[in-house]
């Protein structure tokens, strides 16, 4: 097989976003932030208010934190010691379901269920101390509704979660009745936050300077603090929910992809970045590269980072893992094509990301310039993928010029347990 080279510089010219994009990027990111802290409809973007500020790095105590974002939840016994420094006195950890023994999120299972089996989590996290007062801060990773830091209303499951009785309703609320059935009445659940205002909360603890905070994962969002208008009295983090941002051009293939997703017509933006998309989007371009256009393959994440991490004069990876997934063998020349096309989606996933970032920069320095600064980012995406780095840095440098040196980017890894932490310390000081 040979790819048709007309054919191949067409699709990657399809993934490309040149400087002028770039920008124009960043202004519309901007500009939703501006109309949706003023809420006008025109925004693509939701602008939650987290009712949180930043820490100041200064926050001290023992905390608990409950990290329920997915299947697998965390209970975690934080020590906040200031000055940026923290330890972990105790850490629980359990699936929410294992097959063929227990199954608290389908259907089948209702909300008192599973806010007992999170409430027995706590009790093992306290070493069933039933005396001591603790307060507990929730980050809790599924679409709600929230009007205050102490309580968030689950709008609608998501992540294949089914229990009943808890959509609707006010979930530190169900947490609280589990904690008091376990007998735990000295821990009150005071902060409900969301993973990505998490993120935020524990890298602005620990390094300072850090105002932007994402995830690049499966999925993608960024949260920031916004210092000046809207609905947001200063300073407060927004939870932008950028996923959503829809002010982008797609090309064919992120058409096809959104014509048959679960949300069709919705996160424009992260169907064109986030690792959940990516192996899609490559496995449709290299379809009609083999002459067999609409032909879905399923590639991941992970096996362009395999391609990419792979830099040999022959791209061995890329060749065999795209005969493990279509049953087709490369010749080398065409397998440096591949491993280009993979190189391709990840700078586009990048640089759109990277604008964002600069948009949010812009909204936060106002008619002021941009301070020095970092944007704490967790998640698999940033962390492991080859080429990440590079193309944020040659991205801030295209948009910024001699401001990009201010900015870099910084991992925050386990964000959620510690921004849970700290969101129980900041709301018990305010």
């Amino acid at each position: 097989m040979a790819f048709d080279q007309a054919l191949y510089d067409e699709i990657l010219a399809a993934f490309a976003v040149d400087t002028e994009h770039l920008r124009e990027a960043a202004a519309d990111f901007r500009q939703d932030m501006r109309l949706g802290l003023a809420g006008s409809p025109d925004s693509s973007l939701r602008m939650l208010p987290s009712y949180l500020g930043l820490p100041t790095g200064e926050e001290r105590g023992d905390y608990l934190a409950l990290d329920f974002g997915g299947t697998n939840v965390r209970v975690l016994l934080y020590r906040l010691e200031g000055n940026g420094r923290y330890e972990v006195l105790s850490h629980v950890a359990k699936p929410l379901k294992v097959d063929g023994v227990y199954d608290f999120i389908g259907a089948q299972a209702t909300g008192e269920e599973m806010f007992d089996f999170l409430a027995g989590l706590v009790n093992e996290a306290v070493s069933a101390d039933h005396v001591t007062p603790y307060l507990l801060g929730h980050t809790f990773s599924f679409p709600s509704s929230q009007t205050n830091i102490n309580d968030a209303r689950l709008i609608i499951w998501t992540k294949e979660f089914a229990a009943r009785g808890v959509e609707g309703e006010i979930v530190n609320e169900l947490l609280r009745a589990a904690l008091v059935r376990q007998g735990l009445t000295n821990v009150t659940p005071n902060a409900v936050i969301n993973d990505t205002v998490a993120v935020l909360l524990s890298a602005a603890y620990v390094h300072g300077d850090t105002k932007i905070g994402a995830i690049y994962a499966t999925g993608h969002n960024t949260c920031y603090l916004e210092p000046y208008v809207g609905m947001a009295q200063p300073p407060m983090i927004i939870n932008m929910e950028s996923g959503g941002f829809r002010k982008l051009l797609p090309n064919r293939f992120d058409a096809a992809l959104d014509e048959v997703s679960e949300k069709k017509g919705e996160q424009r933006l992260e169907k064109m970045v986030a690792g959940r998309y990516m192996g899609a989007l490559f496995g449709m371009a290299l379809a009609e590269l083999m002459g067999k256009a609409g032909r879905a393959y399923d590639f991941t994440s992970i096996d362009l980072s395999r391609m990419l991490e792979d830099t040999g004069e022959k791209a061995q990876a890329a060749a065999t893992i795209v005969e493990t997934v279509t049953g087709e063998m490369l010749s080398a020349e065409d397998a440096v094509r591949v491993r280009g096309l993979a190189r391709s989606i990840v700078a586009r996933s990048v640089r759109l990301i990277a604008a964002t970032f600069v948009g949010t920069l812009w909204q936060i320095a106002g008619s002021g310039e941009i301070r020095r600064q970092h944007i704490a980012v967790d998640g698999a995406v940033y962390e492991k993928m080859p080429l990440v780095k590079e193309n944020l840095t040659r991205a801030f440098f295209e948009l910024l010029g001699a401001d990009a040196p201010k900015v870099d980017t910084i991992l925050a890894v386990g964000g959620s347990g510690l921004g849970a932490a700290l969101a129980a310390a900041m709301t018990e000081r305010n």
